[in-house]
C-alpha cells in the first residue's frame, strides 16, 4: 500500500467513525409540529416575562395553526399591547419572532394575537375582500384596494385565492396594496 492509499483508507476510516459518532449521540431532528410547539414555548415564556415587566394580566394560549406558531393573548384591557390601528401588536410579534430566532436560530413565521383583534381583523377583511371579489367579477376590471399590511394582504390574498380570482400586491411600503384582478 503507498503513503496516498494507506491516508485515503485512513481519511475514510475517520469519516466512517465520524458518522457513527453523529448517529450514536446525535438526535434525530424533530418533527416540523415539535419545532412549532418548541417556538411557542419559547414566546411565551419571552411574553409572559414582558407582562409581568409590564404589570400586565394576560392569559397565553399557544397553538400550531397550518405552518406557525401562534400564541393569543386574552384577558383584561390588553388594548396596550394592540395600539393604534394594531402598530404595537405588529411590533411585538416582531420582537416575539426575534426572541424565538435568538433561541432556535432559525427564523420564526410566529403569529401573535393580542385580545382577539387579529381575528376580529381577519373577519373584516375577509369580508372587504368579499364585497371587493363580487364587484370584480361584475365589473370584469381590477381593483385597487387600500394599503394594508402584510398580515392584512394575506388574508385578502386568500380570500381572493379560494374564490377562484388572482390578486396581487403592488407598491412599496407603507402604501403597498393588494390589486384584485378579473378572471
Amino acid at each position: 500500500m503507498t503513503n496516498d492509499e494507506a491516508a485515503q483508507a485512513d481519511a475514510a476510516t475517520e469519516a466512517a467513525a465520524g458518522a457513527d459518532d453523529a448517529g450514536e449521540t446525535g438526535a434525530a431532528r424533530p418533527s416540523k409540529v415539535e419545532r412549532l410547539e418548541h417556538e411557542g414555548d419559547i414566546a411565551a415564556d419571552y411574553l409572559e416575562e414582558l407582562l409581568d415587566i409590564a404589570d400586565l394580566d394576560g392569559d397565553l394560549d399557544m397553538d400550531v395553526e397550518g405552518d406557525r406558531a401562534s400564541v393569543q393573548i386574552g384577558g383584561a384591557d390588553l388594548s396596550l399591547l394592540v395600539g393604534r390601528n394594531g402598530e404595537v401588536l405588529e411590533a411585538l410579534q416582531e420582537l416575539t419572532r426575534l426572541a424565538v430566532f435568538r433561541e432556535t436560530g432559525e427564523r420564526s413565521r410566529l403569529m401573535l394575537d393580542v385580545g382577539g383583534h387579529r381575528a376580529e381583523q381577519r373577519t373584516r377583511l375577509v369580508a372587504l375582500a368579499e364585497k371587493s371579489i363580487a364587484q370584480v367579477k361584475e365589473s370584469g376590471e381590477s381593483l385597487s384596494l387600500e394599503p394594508m399590511s402584510a398580515f392584512e394582504r394575506k388574508v385578502v390574498h386568500d380570500a381572493v385565492a379560494a374564490a377562484g380570482l388572482t390578486s396581487e400586491s403592488d407598491g412599496a411600503e407603507p402604501k403597498r396594496h393588494v390589486v384584485i384582478l378579473p378572471a
